[in-house]
């Protein structure tokens, strides 16, 4: 069986893509990242991006889009996400008051049915990229994460699990993850420091036990990897490298 292939979140180098985002997508290639997934593009076509992305050997996996975004031109990031090569679209995050509020709640899984039926039709697929507070109860009494996926259907929303959000959300990340089995194509990557304020670290500089993790990736149905870290507390080119590294080190990458 071949390997889950490991990308990164180019979200993690932010302030690198902004200053030369061709550049970036070089290091990142030459580090052993396999894939990746974008938080925009950086004003470069999806030609150029494409050219750019099979001359470094990466592969676009995904794409974080915004609900606005989402809204407004819909059909003109499906498009780019199709000419680039990648698979998924996921909206990374929505306002947790509206998520709250039972009416809007409503109101946006219909929105994400319809993002859904126009990324099937294109051959892509919806994904929704959780943080820690979807992990509140709503007023069912159910996680507010569940309830989404609850929600929309499977054929129309798959989950994105950032397994970090999991664990600072109090749940135990293997645990969910196994309870989303044929639903998380995409997982993101990214450890918890030991400390009380459980600041973001790098792949195994951390708690989380990620080889457990990844003894049952296969089983879920995991098809890639995404390695994230919102905030380094050393250069983030650096911080990249040495969660790669430590994945290299246990055969992961």
């Amino acid at each position: 069986m071949a390997k889950i292939p490991v990308g990164l979140q180019l979200y993690t180098l932010r302030e690198q893509t902004k200053n030369d985002f061709v550049g970036t997508l070089k290091q990142v290639a030459a580090l052993g990242y396999q894939a990746v997934e974008f938080a925009g593009y950086g004003g470069i076509s999806a030609k150029e991006m494409k050219s750019t992305l099979d001359g470094l050997g990466l592969k676009a996996v995904s794409s974080h889009v915004g609900i606005q975004l989402l809204e407004s031109e819909l059909e003109q990031q499906i498009a780019y996400s199709l000419e680039i090569g990648a698979s998924y679209i996921a909206c990374p995050w929505l306002p947790e008051a509206e998520l709250l509020d039972e009416a809007k709640f409503q109101e946006i899984m219909a929105k994400f049915r319809t993002f859904g039926e126009a990324c099937n039709k294109a051959g892509l697929t919806f994904l929704y990229h959780n943080h820690a507070f979807e992990f509140k109860k709503a007023n069912d009494g159910a996680y507010i994460l569940d309830k989404m996926y609850a929600s929309v259907d499977a054929s129309l929303m798959q989950a994105e699990l950032d397994l970090y959000w999991v664990k600072k959300g109090g749940l135990d990340p293997k645990a969910y993850l196994l309870g989303y089995k044929g639903r998380a194509p995409l997982v993101h990557v990214k450890d918890m420091a030991g400390d009380e304020e459980g600041f973001f670290a790098e792949v195994g500089q951390g708690i989380i036990d990620y080889p457990s993790i990844f003894s049952v990736a296969e089983e879920v149905g995991v098809q890639c990897y995404i390695v994230e870290q919102d905030q380094c507390k050393r250069p983030p080119l650096e911080s990249v490298k040495m969660s790669i590294d430590y994945l290299k080190s246990i055969g992961i990458a």
